[in-house]
């Protein structure tokens, strides 16, 4: 592996700053892997964060003759967003977007999550083309350098036939806006050659009457293999060739900066239903007659698939545990209207039933029923991935035959995957399209298995690319993992068209080297990623990337399928029984910067596990090794800690109330100011001190509340220690306690307020849980638990929390109470009681990750939008990274979460409300605005019913 160009890097370092440059190993490590079985460690990785950089970058990369790979989300495939050269990644400031002709266009730039575009579209019904799985982690930079399709995409609606415009920026750093009549004027001047090169590319390919037959025949099914040379004769424009060529060359042509979206009608009204036929045969003819019925989507999913997700939640028995050729398809229909989905209802329904389906759940427009019929389809994969043994990789192949072949392909595969011994191996895919999908568990620890892979993988390309004439790779990308097999696929002259493609446009062959054309034959068998074990809680993960985009420190440290990587690397170098030189040095920098960006930056919120394909928590193993670390005098404290709990409580509304006295004396800007000094020289050893600090909260009453109507309905009212300790901040408009308010919300409905005697004992054991002091955090919410019951009579009174963190902690120990969060609690059975006149000015709502993963942010936003004629849920903000006291210790952690909180916001909400404490602390310091508690808007808007 050559060395980085010694000027190349002097010029970086003149270009960028020092934090867009990373070159420590661990790091660097943390961005050598992507969802594919490959791994490939890059020397370099800038961080960019305009056009004007990129251009500036990759200008330098042509100059110096360096090779540069572009990567946006990393969920690639098939290993084409990894190198051992320069990584390019984008900041957060790459996701503006532009909505034109009332929704019919979208302008997106290629940071911009998926899901976000469609999000940004919702308001005019309408949806970009492509719907990937990965959609919810995926970017738009790689959506469209992949041609990615997805279920409900088929052919027509990828990338390449709905780009309107584009801009990107080519090997030598020119960029070119379709868009832009003056720039492409400019481009064709000083690009003449290029341009004309490729008229004349296009020009022999459309007189070569056998390859323009072959070409139309391939594009007739779902095929990213290769480049998408269609575009060679579907235009005769170059420009309009080069943009389509972009889509789908993987990074090796150029950078798409900017891409505008053609958009769909996005019908709301849609039904689902699952159907099982005898064969696969059967289910095949019936996807033939499908394609002329108004179905949006059908999958389907072999016996083996339906056996792996057995248990499912939705899907009988009697599905599973068929004879083995019975195939699955799970059908979506849907209409502008309610009578068109009938219509189409009936129409899909007569042919289905023509087929003689053996088992049915018949179409239903009920949505927890159709999520339910969807989860079980995107359940097969990772339900390989959980049952899969330590140290094997997942691999998901993606191929597509001409629907004609389809039954018999499917019989085909299951007779290799037989031959082979990939026993657990399923198929499902998106039969519309002839496109299949199947996942197979595989080690590489060995030239034995790295063999039986690749004669697995000789016949498979045989049977598709030449038996059947079909796809090698129908939307995952050629990547490097079809590289070698590119020309087998599409024969002599057209591979030859598309080497010169590559020689046309990156002459210097600097743009993703290896990716797509790879002279190597072996290729797709070399740099293969290795899964060592590491620990019980993470060796199932396989390393898809999807828990990313909900990590608070994302853009701060690691991620958690980067934190699970390197200790992946850790583990394995400690268990060889000799290192080399290298090995031990990379030992030592891995354990030193580990602690830090590894185990004290992470907010072990779990939201990591909500999006985990195999529910994997990596918080839990963050949470571990700082207990490991605990030694005995941590121990000891921790303990005393406990057991002396109403000591902190008092200590720290003490300090609390201090603080408030002195924002009120010396001004908010001098505290900001002095606690910004202090929390510096002491090496973040003291807390970051600033004006939003809360104030001394009030003590909590220990009585009942005054209802006259003896017969009112009781309710447990717990205050958690942070409201305890924690009034409002010193500036707040309303200075009463979180308690005080939620007792005058209580007695408005009409409640009877019991709190507990001695509160300030009490704690749920968060505190102790998030450092890792499990068996204390158990104790202490244990104790909780018991106070509680004896309290409400075993349960006969309803308890309330009055913080997220703490309702969610205590059910996570264990208790058949009735608990519930205070917002939950009034929006099922408090605010029905009150008069609600809502506030007129926009209000801004944060869901915190503990009310996300206990599922009550339905409750929240229910209870804002009752309360306030607008509610503003800021965008892809899903965890606030204040996480516990981090906050106040790491504010950077908590500033990296909240980086686009304030644009958000600021001059357009009056006030932000949350569920949370400390949330709150960091929320109100990151925004401009003031948060406070639900509860508090509540009280603000309601009345008694009564009075």
């Amino acid at each position: 592996m050559a060395t980085i160009n010694a000027n190349f890097l002097s010029n970086i370092r003149e270009t960028l700053s020092s934090e867009q440059i990373i070159e420590d190993i661990t790091r660097r490590r943390a961005f050598g892997t992507d969802a594919s079985f490959y791994q490939l460690i890059p020397q370099l990785v800038l961080k960019i964060e305009s056009e004007k950089q990129i251009q500036k970058v990759i200008a330098l990369a042509h100059k110096f003759n360096v090779a540069v790979t572009f990567r946006a989300a990393g969920t690639s495939l098939s290993g084409q967003a990894i190198t051992d050269s320069v990584l390019i990644l984008l900041t957060t400031n790459w996701t503006q977007y532009h909505i034109k002709d009332n929704g019919n266009l979208i302008s997106l730039q290629p940071g911009i999550i998926g899901a976000d575009a469609n999000k940004h579209l919702l308001k005019y019904h309408r949806k970009i083309g492509p719907d990937p799985a990965s959609i919810n982690t995926c970017k738009i930079g790689g959506i469209a350098a992949n041609n990615a399709s997805g279920m409900c995409c088929g052919v027509s609606k990828n990338s390449y036939y709905s780009v309107a415009d584009m801009t990107l920026v080519l090997a030598d750093g020119t960029l070119v806006n379709t868009a832009d009549a003056f720039n492409v004027e400019l481009f064709k001047q000083s690009h003449s050659a290029m341009l004309n090169n490729l008229s004349e590319l296009a020009k022999s390919v459309q007189n070569n009457e056998e390859l323009k037959q072959r070409i139309t025949h391939k594009y007739r099914l779902k095929n990213t293999t290769g480049y998408a040379i269609n575009a060679l004769i579907d235009y005769n424009d170059p420009l309009d060739i080069l943009m389509h060529l972009m889509i789908g060359s993987e990074g090796t042509l150029g950078f798409i900066s900017n891409i505008t979206y053609r958009t769909y009608p996005d019908y709301q009204h849609k039904a689902s239903g699952l159907f099982s036929f005898s064969t696969a045969e059967q289910a095949c003819l019936a996807v033939t007659q499908l394609s002329h019925c108004p179905v949006d989507a059908v999958e389907l999913m072999d016996q083996r698939a339906l056996n792996s997700v057995k248990g499912q939640k939705g899907l009988p028995d009697s599905f599973c545990d068929q004879a083995n050729e019975t195939t699955a398809l799970l059908i979506e229909i849907r209409g502008e209207t309610n009578a068109e989905l009938i219509k189409n209802i009936a129409q899909v329904k007569q042919v289905i039933d023509s087929f003689t389906p053996i088992q049915s759940i018949n179409f239903t427009q009920d949505t927890a029923l159709s999520q339910q019929l969807w989860a079980i389809r995107k359940g097969t994969f990772p339900a390989v991935g959980a049952v899969r043994e330590t140290g094997t990789t997942v691999i998901i192949e993606d191929v597509s035959f001409p629907i004609e072949n389809l039954a018999e392909g499917i019989v085909r595969l299951h007779t290799l995957f037989d031959e082979f011994g990939y026993h657990e191996a399923i198929i499902f895919g998106h039969a519309l399209a002839g496109n299949l999908h199947f996942v197979f568990t595989q080690t590489f620890n060995n030239d034995e298995e790295i063999k039986r892979y690749d004669n697995f993988m000789q016949k498979v390309t045989q049977l598709v690319a030449v038996e059947f004439g079909g796809s090698l790779k129908a939307e995952h990308g050629t990547g490097r993992n079809m590289a070698p097999f590119v020309e087998l696929e599409w024969g002599e002259t057209a591979y030859q068209v598309m080497q010169r493609i590559k020689e046309v446009i990156d002459p210097k062959g600097i743009l993703n080297p290896g990716v797509i054309l790879n002279k190597d034959k072996n290729s797709h068998i070399k740099n293969l990623k290795e899964m060592p074990h590491a620990d019980p809680i993470v060796d199932k993960c396989i390393e898809c990337g999807f828990c990313e985009p909900v990590c608070p420190s994302k853009t701060f440290s690691l991620t958690p399928r980067q934190r699970i990587v390197i200790w992946r690397r850790i583990q394995q170098l400690n268990s060889k029984s000799a290192l080399s030189q290298d090995e031990k040095s990379e030992l030592v920098e891995l354990n030193k910067n580990y602690q830090h960006l590894g185990i004290d930056s992470c907010a072990a919120t779990g939201l990591c596990a909500e999006r985990c394909p195999v529910g994997i928590n990596t918080g839990e193993l963050i949470r571990q090794l700082r207990g490991n670390k605990l030694g005995k005098t941590s121990q000891v404290i921790a303990k005393w800690s406990a057991e002396h709990f109403s000591v902190l409580n008092t200590g720290t509304a003490l300090a609390f109330n201090a603080s408030g006295k002195l924002t009120d004396l010396l001004g908010k800007k001098s505290v900001n100011n002095l606690g910004e000094t202090l929390h510096k020289i002491s090496g973040s050893s003291l807390p970051l001190w600033h004006s939003k600090w809360p104030a001394k909260a009030k003590s909590c009453p220990t009585h009942i509340s005054p209802i006259s109507d003896k017969n009112a309905p009781k309710v447990i009212f717990f205050a958690s220690c942070a409201s305890r300790t924690m009034g409002p901040a010193i500036d707040s408009t309303d200075r009463r306690s979180l308690t005080d308010v939620a007792h005058s919300v209580f007695t408005k409905a009409g409640y009877q307020v019991i709190t507990p005697n001695k509160p300030s004992d009490l704690c749920c054991g968060m505190p102790f849980h998030s450092k890792g002091a499990a068996e204390v955090a158990n104790n202490k919410g244990q104790q909780l638990i018991h106070m509680l019951t004896e309290l409400s009579c075993n349960g006969e009174i309803p308890i309330v929390f009055d913080t997220s963190p703490c309702n969610l902690r205590i059910k996570e120990i264990g208790t058949t109470l009735p608990i519930y969060e205070l917002t939950d609690f009034c929006a099922k059975f408090l605010v029905d009681k009150l008069a609600i006149v809502p506030k007129q000015e926009a209000v801004a709502l944060h869901i915190t990750c503990s009310s996300q993963k206990a599922g009550i942010a339905g409750s929240l936003r229910y209870i804002a939008n009752a309360c306030a004629n607008e509610v503003v849920e800021p965008e892809d903000i899903t965890c606030c990274g204040f996480a516990g006291d981090k906050g106040l210790f790491m504010p950077k952690l908590n500033e990296s979460a909240l980086t686009t909180l304030a644009t958000q916001v600021q001059g357009k909400c009056s006030k932000g409300y949350s569920n949370s404490r400390t949330c709150e602390i960091g929320l109100s310091k990151n925004s401009g605005i003031d948060y406070q508690s639900l509860i508090y808007l509540i009280d603000e808007v309601s009345f008694s019913t009564s009075s």
